[in-house]
Order: structure tokens, then C-alpha cells, then sequence
């Protein structure tokens, strides 16, 4: 047993960096607040436009706020938003997915077309569309924006995989000794199509992350100043003043760092439970 686990664990060193970059933003992301020098909230309009020294590491922003603790705080939000949206996406589309897969007929032609019509709009369009029907959108529209169409993905992969599925020896003697419908899809088959759904996950990581920033930099997040987004937005602003040029280097480097990652290991994962590639690699 102890050797199939090392088996299962023998990643690209790429991968193991990846994941590293993701292990890190996720210990950020619960422990920042607490550790963060100041509290984004703390204004100091006598210590604007600050270099980084001593005192505030990365220096402050347009209203005195330091920049490190607004950074620490934003990746708390950023956590928060990325795993609800992606926990609710892969639970939602896998769930559809395989029912679609599994039953077919009718059932797989009416949860398709829906399929169909969300992803024939274009995505941020329609997150944004969703956000901008609140006056002041939160942390709760947002993730509910990010998944209103989030799911698709993960359904049509989830569906490819029960249609053959459905179809092997052990599914279909479990449906000769009487499963029920839901036993079957429950214990039969979505633990056994997750490998490619664990690797969309990833992926999806860092897209939520882009688009909640992308979302913030428009002003259409949570109205708070200390989402990575607005922090882009912020530094961008202030681009060309002197001294202030790096602000915006400060959120577009922790949103690269995060995205890098998750692609890290995203492509490590699949290589190493995507049955093709071992073939080829062995």
C-alpha cells in the first residue's frame, strides 16, 4: 500500500512547485489577517504615497493604508472566493454531469442545451450582468455570479466520463442486482471519473481567481478597497506619480503567483491521472 501511495505522488518537479506556490497562498490567505501589521481600515492621510521602509514594508497607498496588510487581507477574500466557487461548481457539475451521462435520452438533450445557452454568452459578460443588478455588490454576489455559469465545465467533463461509465462491467452488474439509480452514480461511478475532475478544479482555481479580480478592478466586487482587484485598479491610477509605480506590481504579482501555480499543478495532475498521458510518458 505504502508504495502505491509513493506511486500516486510522483509529480513533475513543476507540479511539486505548484503546488508549493498554492500551499503558500492558502496559508497567506487564512493567517494574513492575523499577522498583518495594520488593519486595512487605518487611515493615515499625513502618511500618503509612502516608499517601502521600515516601518510599512511595501509602503502606503492614496489614503495612508498599508500596502502589506491590504494585501494579507485581500487574500483572505481572494481564498474565500476561490474555493466556495470552485467547491459549488465541481459539486454542482459533476452532480449534473453524471446524471446527464447516466440516464441520457431526454434528461442528457434538456441539461445540455442548458449547457449550451450558458456557455454561449460570454463568461465575464455575464458574471458582470449578474453583479451590476446590486448597488453594492458583496462577497455573496460575487461567488453567486462566478457560479451561475461556473458549473458548465465541470459538467461536460463529468459527462464524457459516464458515458463510457455506464457502460463497464461493474456498473452494469450492479444495476442487475437491483442499485438503485442514485447508488449507482453516487458509489459506481463519480468516484471513479474525479481524476479529470480534480485537474479542472485546479485550473479553475486560478480563473476564479482573475475573474474576481478582474470583477473588483471594475468596481464591480465587494466595496472594499483591499481585494487584490481594487488594489490593481488603485495602482493603476496613480501609474505615472512618482514613487507610487510599484503599487500596481504589488496585487498583479500575488494574482500571477496564484495563477502560475494552480497551471502548475493543473498540468501536473494531468499528466499524471490522465491514463493517455502515462501511456505516452511510459
Amino acid at each position: 500500500m505504502g508504495k502505491g501511495w509513493v506511486e500516486r505522488l510522483r509529480l513533475s518537479p513543476s507540479a511539486w512547485v505548484g503546488l508549493a506556490m498554492l500551499g503558500l497562498f492558502l496559508v497567506l490567505g487564512v493567517i494574513g489577517p492575523w499577522i498583518a501589521p495594520y488593519s486595512p481600515h487605518a487611515i493615515d492621510l499625513e502618511g500618503r504615497f509612502q516608499s517601502p521602509g521600515a516601518a510599512h514594508w511595501l509602503g502606503t497607498d492614496k489614503s495612508g493604508v498599508d500596502t502589506l496588510s491590504q494585501l494579507l487581507h485581500g487574500a483572505r477574500s481572494a481564498l474565500v472566493v476561490s474555493l466556495t466557487v470552485v467547491t459549488i461548481c465541481a459539486t454542482t457539475g459533476v452532480l449534473i454531469g453524471t446524471a446527464a451521462g447516466y440516464f441520457r435520452g431526454v434528461v442528457d438533450d434538456v441539461l445540455m442545451r442548458i449547457v449550451d445557452i450558458l456557455q454561449a454568452f460570454p463568461g465575464i459578460l455575464l458574471n458582470i450582468a449578474v453583479v451590476a443588478t446590486v448597488a453594492e455588490p458583496g462577497l455573496g454576489v460575487l461567488i453567486a455570479a462566478l457560479c451561475i455559469n461556473g458549473w458548465v465545465g465541470y459538467a461536460r467533463v463529468a459527462r464524457g466520463q459516464a458515458l463510457s461509465l455506464r457502460e463497464r462491467d461493474y456498473v452494469q452488474a450492479a444495476r442487475a442486482l437491483g442499485a438503485s439509480n442514485a447508488r449507482i452514480m453516487t458509489r459506481h461511478m463519480i468516484p471513479n471519473l474525479l481524476a479529470p475532475v480534480i485537474v479542472q478544479m485546479t485550473f479553475g482555481f486560478g480563473s476564479v481567481i482573475l475573474v474576481e479580480a478582474s470583477l473588483s478592478f471594475l468596481g464591480l466586487g465587494p466595496q472594499v478597497d483591499h481585494t487584490w482587484g481594487a488594489m490593481l485598479d488603485q495602482g493603476t491610477t496613480f501609474l505615472w506619480k512618482e514613487g507610487f509605480g510599484y503599487y500596481a506590481l504589488v496585487p498583479g504579482l500575488a494574482i500571477a503567483w496564484v495563477v502560475l501555480g494552480a497551471n502548475l499543478a493543473g498540468d501536473g495532475l494531468r499528466d499524471r491521472l490522465d491514463p493517455k498521458a502515462r501511456k505516452v510518458r511510459g
